[in-house]
């Protein structure tokens, strides 16, 4: 969470749906962040800017040049580190030599956000978050991903995608006008989406195909697509347990992902005549990302094991076993066991409204007003509440720390005997932070290493921190595979706050 909210948004994506509706109920008038483009406003991934009448190449990068700052918005800023900026750029010439237009300048970014994600616009405008750096193992991969983006904009998807959805929704406007509710128009309907997500497909097929060419034109392994393809195929399923930042801006979200896929991969590579790990360039890549930041940064907060903490706002909270927090730039939510979820957020009021008064000011949706209680929890000035709503209790706890009213709104179902305890337990450990404590909290950072004789993938990962499933990240984060270990001599990714 990167500030105190002017606003409470909807609940995060990576939440259940039924939970994430069930804290949307409860907040009443629901704003987005004051200034801020919502996350969900543009998702660039494998869908450039274009419109329908655009013909000419300068109007195509005039209109993804204005998309700049919403993607720089969106995904967390710049993230500025000379060495890191030095390899990638490397590998985009290596790339640019051997596309169909060489003469095309490419301005690339790397975004300061933990998602695993990369997008191409036109007229040379290339992103790739660090969290898809950390996520690759070479600078092979890096291409392929690159190279497949680059892809999107040479066979010009993002028009084609435009027109097809554009016609869908003429379609489905026949249909509802003036068809009504026909079993037939419906089932219409129905057609035309199955079109539209087939066609999407294809484009990333065929943006493979092309990224696979241009990799082994530029003497890159053509395998890389594949072996990274089975990457992330890996951090879906670690996702899925561990609860990572805001899916929707992840490349799983608009790239779908699936075994098949893998496999026509790998038949390109074959076909292609190249051989296998012809050069990878690991060691370049490493040295680039070695120092790099991880996961999420000093003003958005970070999440260490059950705990948030934010050394910025200087306030700190727990989750109870079970519960897996996500952190985006709106709210910190946590998902836990029966349905149960937490969600905090914060706002500025003026000191002189009171906390029970603030309560009933009309952001809360089926307030019991007879419910609202004064409380001091951990020497803190707070007011607690319940309320219901379509059949789901909720507890709201609001905390006065400086110049900000910080909310801790924790939802079951109706049914649950878990929402007390839970809401009990959350709101107590809610704390403010000494000067000491903000000083000790660091960044997570990648970390190179080379193993020394008698480690293993065990003994490597009990020296990260910060990180939960350490083992897991580990393998995940250097491509280990089922059962596969690691060697003297190796080089090898951890995660460590040093």
């Amino acid at each position: 969470m990167s500030k105190a909210p002017a606003g409470a948004p909807g609940a995060r994506a990576a939440l259940p749906r039924a939970v994430a509706l069930a804290l949307a109920l409860v907040l009443a008038g629901c704003q987005s962040l004051g200034g801020t483009i919502s996350e969900q406003a543009f998702v660039p991934s494998a869908n450039p800017v274009t419109v329908d009448t655009v013909t000419r190449n300068d109007r195509m990068v005039e209109l993804a040049r204005a998309q700049h700052p919403r993607i720089l918005a969106t995904y967390g800023g710049e993230y500025s580190n000379p060495k890191l900026e030095r390899m990638v750029a490397k590998v985009v010439g290596s790339l640019t030599l051997v596309s169909d237009n060489p003469q095309q300048t490419y301005q690339i970014t790397i975004l300061n956000s933990p998602n695993v994600n990369a997008f191409a616009l036109p007229g040379g405008f290339l992103y790739v978050t660090r969290g898809l750096l950390a996520l690759a193992n070479d600078s092979a991969e890096l291409a392929a991903v690159i190279a497949h983006e680059m892809g999107h904009v040479t066979a010009n998807h993002g028009l084609q995608r435009q027109q097809k959805e554009a016609e869908e929704l003429l379609a489905s406007r026949v249909v509802s006008d003036v068809l009504g509710g026909n079993q037939t128009a419906r089932a219409a309907l129905v057609r035309g989406k199955l079109r539209l997500a087939q066609f999407s497909r294809n484009q990333e097929l065929e943006a493979d195909k092309i990224g696979i060419g241009m990799i082994t034109a530029a003497g890159y392994d053509p395998f890389a697509a594949a072996r990274f393809l089975q990457s992330m195929a890996s951090y879906s399923d670690f996702r899925s347990v561990s609860g990572a930042s805001d899916a929707s801006l992840d490349f799983l979200a608009s790239h779908p992902n699936a075994p098949q896929r893998i496999e026509l991969a790998q038949g390109h590579a074959r076909r292609s005549g190249a051989v296998a790990a012809e050069d990878r360039d690991r060691d370049s890549f490493l040295e680039g990302i070695d120092g790099m930041l991880f996961g999420d940064t000093p003003e958005e907060g970070y999440v260490r094991g059950n705990t948030f903490l934010h050394p910025k706002l200087g306030i700190a909270f727990a989750v109870p076993d079970g519960f897996v927090i996500d952190n985006s730039a709106a709210a910190v939510t946590a998902a836990g066991p029966g349905d149960v979820a937490v969600r905090f957020d914060g706002v500025a009021v003026a000191r002189s409204v009171a906390l029970a008064d603030y309560i009933q000011s009309g952001w809360v949706t089926g307030l019991e007003v007879g419910s609202i209680r004064p409380a001091t929890i951990n020497g803190i000035e707070a007011a607690t509440a319940t309320a219901r709503a379509e059949g789901w209790r909720f507890h709201i706890a609001v905390f006065r720390a400086g110049s900000q009213i910080y909310r801790l709104l924790t939802a079951a179902p109706e049914n649950s005997d878990r929402l007390l305890p839970t809401a009990q337990a959350v709101s107590g450990s809610f704390q403010v932070l000494s000067a000491a404590q903000k000083r000790a909290l660091k960044p997570l950072h990648v970390r190179v290493v080379t193993v020394k004789p008698g480690e293993t993938a065990g003994s490597l990962a009990a020296r990260m921190s910060g990180v939960g499933r350490a083992l897991d990240l580990f393998r995940l984060l250097n491509a280990l595979p089922p059962g596969g270990g690691v060697s003297a001599g190796d080089r090898v990714k951890i995660i460590t706050d040093e």
